[in-house]
């Protein structure tokens, strides 16, 4: 089969650093036609590509251009938008007069308004100092979405992200569990997972799992870039994702919101938030409480998060932010269940000294700079404290009764820091336009593994026992250092009006390394030891690769879009891969997981009727890491952790949007939209050294994956029903479609499902009140069967469920 590094040696990587031939600059005042004040944030469009500039609080707005005519819209959401046709000859000042409503809009016509205007569900080809064109991007405008955001409600905010596999377990939305395209959904580890554009994971190579997840009422966008965001950002399969949060009202010094949420398994959820502008200081702070019973028996939760911004704009060219971010929960998890349990009560929990404990510290400091009118500047430097706590008893038979001796304990602590800088300049190459980037990440993290006995009591008691108890079998300690540098860069090169290509490549340094011991110890069947030995461990793996890639963009009308990329993959072995025991399977040696993805779609608007993108893709995934069921020396058949082989995973993704109100109403006190987004999806093992893999499906992929729905307002009321379906799929590469005889509900089957979803909402003055029964239908069904926390075994989906929320603001 034909791979994408076979031509590699074939792309020619353009990155130009200096400074080209000066573009025309277009600059002005945009003032209140009334007041005759200025207006800040008014966003400045181009009629044909999308946002040129914003506003600052002076009201002043510049960008520089190749173009000798250009139609422009001001837009803001006060203000009646306003269209301008302008010559373009050397610099050219553009001053312009807005004129506010007469009259407060309603939500439905504010929303109405955005979507005439532009099509915003994608990320333009240059935002700030990253390169997006000729890729597959996605943009969840959070403050449209209907979805539950007090519980992050990940089946309603991505229902328009095509091909989304998630799971869902979680009543609170403390964690993102999302996937796609055959990646395994857990803690969205095959995603790069930003915020603000830094990095929030527990560690990007050596554990990639993000168990914070900002609060939806924070945020903005949710930015989805497909896999070729390995060039930019890393070297993951599944891509990007990066959570906008909410920016500091530009034209208040104070703005106070505040959410109250009430719901069902005694749900209370608080959401408040200050921000505001003064001179050149702007800040952002927010303050999240949730808590509730859990929809199961032994699932009590209760979380606590706080974010602070401040930003200081030390000139027209500088500025200079920080972030502060806190997380701390605790979760009582009620385990797993098997096959035969999941038939007979699907809520039922039998484990009640199961707890879960995380405690997040995320911080950032960035400078923006701009050097010139063409070259942006950006330096980030963050980093994270945490650490994770899971405590209980996980025997992979669901059905034995917790014995009430001591608990397995699993202990993570978190330490990393890096910086990511990122120059970015427009120039003219060989007379046409031309956008270069380039950029460099050095990543540092110095983490530890803990594994050993717990206390033998009912509470959350995260301290290790081995004092009390120094037999416990599963014992290891390990510190996990790992140190990463890269080197990317990208350029889009504009061929005509029409036509650009863009190259990109990826060095990267990576050095991983495991150094520790971890305990043998063998029982007889009084308990007594016959073996206590302590196994030392130290590892060191060093490698350095180049990434390459190639996209393309053609728009034969400013409103289609017709794009493709490749672009190559990796992911390395984490140490929780290798490090931690589990009862539940073996852990073979493991190699590093290669790979590349390739898209080709198209993307645009008809006539502001229609928005739509259907795409078709192939991932091609070399030494898959995953679960099979191996028969060992005395016909012992266990489940084994491998690299199971090599696989292709390709399909059809379609997102189409229709605006029924331009369509057939055409009632401004009216809004209503319908869309379909539906993938399908093949997979199969290509070739694998186990037995009976090749052939296989591959595991996490629904052939069919549907999410659809009505969206309808009139005036100030506002409503959404949403219906998903997705197709059964298989946990395991074995493809077994029952877990070890059903005794055992870690691998098999995950059956198929659908979900009804409704939401509604009302807005008056300065309150809004929402509400919403997700799971309508009051559908049993599960996502996720898991291999250890929080099972493991079959983990169950909430029942039918309803939310209230109460927001003011001022």
């Amino acid at each position: 089969m034909m791979r994408l590094k076979d031509y590699s040696i074939t792309l020619v990587i353009c990155l130009i650093s200096v400074l080209g031939i000066a573009q025309n600059k277009v600059s002005g005042v945009i003032q209140d036609q009334v007041s005759r004040q200025p207006v800040a944030d008014v966003e400045v469009y181009s009629k044909k590509g999308g946002l040129l500039a914003k506003t600052n609080k002076e009201g002043y707005y510049e960008f520089n251009t190749n173009d000798e005519r250009l139609t422009l819209v001001f837009f803001i959401f006060e203000y009646k938008s306003l269209e301008v046709t302008v010559q373009v000859n050397g610099d050219t000042t553009v001053n312009q007069s807005i004129e506010p409503y007469a009259e407060v809009l309603t939500a439905v016509e504010i929303t109405a308004k955005r979507a005439e205007e532009f099509e915003l569900s994608r990320l333009r080809d240059v935002e700030e100092t990253a390169i997006y064109a000729g890729k597959k991007t996605e943009v969840i405008l959070v403050d449209q979405s209907m979805a539950n955001i007090a519980t992050n409600n990940a089946r309603q905010l991505y229902s328009q992200v095509a091909g989304l596999n998630i799971f869902q377990n979680d009543d609170a939305g403390l964690q993102l569990n999302i996937g796609g395209r055959g990646l395994d959904p857990n803690r969205t580890s095959n995603f790069n997972t930003r915020q603000n554009g830094y990095d929030i994971s527990a560690d990007v190579l050596g554990y990639p799992e993000s168990y914070y997840t900002p609060p939806a009422e924070a945020v903005d966008q949710i930015q989805v870039v497909r896999g070729a965001a390995s060039l930019q950002y890393g070297t993951q399969f599944g891509g990007l994702i990066n959570f906008k949060l909410k920016s500091p009202n530009p034209n208040k010094p104070i703005e106070f919101i505040t959410r109250n949420t009430l719901g069902s398994f005694g749900l209370y959820t608080n959401f408040t938030s200050l921000s505001g502008t003064k001179d050149k200081f702007s800040y952002y702070t927010y303050f999240n409480y949730k808590k509730g019973d859990g929809f199961r028996p032994n699932s009590q939760f209760e979380s606590k998060n706080a974010y602070a911004y401040l930003g200081y704009q030390l000139s027209n060219r500088t500025k200079l932010s920080g972030e502060l971010t806190y997380l701390r929960y605790l979760v009582q998890q009620p385990g797993g269940l098997n096959d035969s349990q999941f038939a007979q009560d699907p809520f039922q929990g039998n484990r009640t000294r199961n707890w879960f404990q995380i405690d997040w510290l995320l911080y950032n400091f960035k400078v923006a700079h701009k050097f010139s009118e063409n070259t942006n500047f950006t330096f980030n430097f963050f980093g994270l404290d945490a650490e994770r706590n899971a405590l209980g008893f996980r025997t992979n038979r669901q059905d034995i009764p917790d014995n009430f001796i001591e608990r397995d304990l699993i202990k993570g602590e978190f330490n990393n820091f890096g910086f990511e800088a990122r120059l970015l300049t427009q120039y003219k190459l060989l007379g046409k336009s031309s956008t270069g980037l380039i950029g460099t990440k050095f990543y540092s993290a110095d983490n530890t593994s803990i594994q050993g006995p717990g206390s033998d009591g009912i509470d959350p008691n995260f301290d290790l026992q081995t004092d009390v108890f120094p037999n416990y079998q599963n014992q290891s300690n390990f510190s996990n250092p790992n140190l990463n540098i890269a080197f990317f860069g990208e350029n889009i090169i504009y061929l005509n009006d029409k036509l650009s290509i863009t190259p990109g490549a990826r060095f990267e340094y990576i050095k991983t390394e495991s150094d520790g011991f971890s305990k043998r110890i063998n029982l007889d069947a009084a308990g007594n030891v016959i073996l206590n030995e302590t196994i030392l461990s130290s590892d060191t793996n060093e490698r350095s690769f180049a990434l390459v890639g190639l996209g393309a963009s053609y728009r034969p009308t400013p409103k289609i879009e017709l794009y493709a990329n490749a672009s190559q993959n990796y992911r390395s072995v984490t140490f929780s891969d290798i490090n931690l025991v589990n009862p539940d399977f073996r852990v073979l040696e493991l190699d590093d997981e290669t790979g590349q993805t390739i898209d080709i779609g198209i993307r645009g608007r008809i006539d502001n009727k229609v928005s739509f993108d259907v795409s078709t893709f192939a991932l091609f995934y070399d030494d898959r890491i995953g679960l099979d069921l191996r028969t060992f020396p005395g016909n012992d058949v266990d489940l084994v952790r491998d690299n199971v082989g090599d696989a292709l995973i390709y399909g059809l993704e379609t997102l189409i949007d229709f605006d029924l109100n331009n369509t057939l109403i055409k009632n401004e006190d009216i809004k209503l939209n319908y869309f379909i987004n539906l993938a399908f999806i093949q997979s199969e093992y290509t070739n694998s050294d186990v037995s009976g893999i090749e052939g296989n499906d591959v595991e996490y992929v629904p052939e069919l994956n549907l999410k659809t729905g009505i969206r309808f307002g009139y005036k100030d009321f506002q409503g959404s029903l949403q219906y998903t379906y997705l197709s059964e799929q298989f946990s395991d590469a074995s493809n077994s479609s029952t877990s070890l005889g059903g005794s055992s509900g870690i691998i098999g089957k995950i059956p198929s499902y659908d979900i009804l979803d409704l939401s509604m909402s009302y807005t008056y003055k300065n309150f809004k009140l929402e509400t919403g029964i997700n799971n309508l239908l009051d559908n049993a069904y599960f996502t996720r069967r898991a291999e250890a926390y929080p099972g493991p075994g079959i983990i169950p989906s909430p029942p039918r469920n309803w939310f209230t929320t109460l927001q003011i603001k001022f």
